[in-house]
């Protein structure tokens, strides 16, 4: 499904010419202004899935936060955003094929971090209270308690179950499990599943990070059979050679001026495993 079809970023003579009718002088970074124009940057034809490959400071999340922003997609994280960010939106076009879905959203790197954190967070707070059950359970059914009035009930109740359960089940019973018992890379797979739902727009800068290879392998399954079955369109930055093989795929080359659409066995990372590989061939 194709619910972006084209997006425009401002040229270097429109940055000129905005540059030439501003009065404001006291900045010296106009982010994200000579960033995508200095690289020839200036169109995107979109296919189902859609993807930005470059090297660190290429302009691929810069691309990704500035459609996000034009498009208006959900967001978790916040995005720090620069004096000149409104001016430069405006000055990008685009062009929809369909609506696009209220559930549309962009998930970064800084989505994952946090989710993990607060997951990690959330059961070390479970832990702390676990540890602080089990020595109620030894109050509760060791203590000569005696109820004096309603005001003990509750007290009551938690005697008589510390003195029918055993310690184990006392907990389990009154506390819930941990929330997550995954590893950081499954729990950052969960969050991609979760968060992409039938019939969206998800914008996806280098979803690969905090993800084994066989994690990414089944993230690029799950992103082509949501993009064949599930009405999904994704537009993905990514270094990874098992995304960027991604079936169907139109990639960019932000490493090239001006950017040139590529397959994917012609860009430089990917020969550059290849190369590595062959190399020790006779190894495996």
């Amino acid at each position: 499904m194709v619910y972006l079809n084209v997006f425009t970023f401002p040229n270097e003579d429109m940055e000129f010419s905005f540059f030439m009718k501003i009065k404001r002088t006291c900045y010296d970074v106009f982010y994200p202004f000579m960033i995508l124009s200095r690289i020839g940057f200036g169109r995107i034809d979109f296919e189902p899935v859609t993807i930005l490959y470059g090297g660190n400071g290429s302009g691929k999340s810069t691309a990704l936060n500035v459609m996000a922003e034009k498009i208006g997609v959900n967001r978790d994280s916040i995005y720090n955003k620069s004096n000149f960010y409104s001016d430069y939106i405006q000055m990008c076009e685009m062009q929809l094929k369909a609506k696009v879905p209220e559930n549309s959203r962009i998930i970064t790197s800084d989505d994952v971090f946090d989710y993990m954190l607060n997951i990690r967070n959330l059961n070390q707070g479970i832990d702390l209270k676990r540890e602080k059950l089990f020595d109620e359970y030894l109050d509760a059914k060791y203590s000569p308690f005696q109820m004096k009035s309603l005001a003990d009930y509750e007290q009551l109740k938690k005697v008589n179950l510390a003195k029918s359960k055993t310690q184990s089940r006392f907990v389990r019973h009154e506390l819930m499990a941990n929330v997550r018992g995954y590893s950081n890379g499954e729990n950052a797979f969960l969050y991609f599943t979760e968060k992409i739902d039938e019939a969206g727009l998800y914008i996806l800068d280098e979803p690969e990070n905090s993800l084994s290879p066989k994690r990414q392998m089944e993230l690029m399954k799950f992103i082509e059979d949501a993009a064949r079955f599930g009405g999904c369109q994704f537009i993905i930055s990514t270094h990874s050679p098992f995304l960027l093989a991604l079936r169907g795929a139109k990639i960019y080359d932000l490493d090239e001026k001006p950017v040139d659409v590529k397959k994917w066995t012609k860009l430089e990372n990917i020969r550059t495993y290849y190369e590595f590989f062959k190399r020790y061939e006779n190894e495996f």
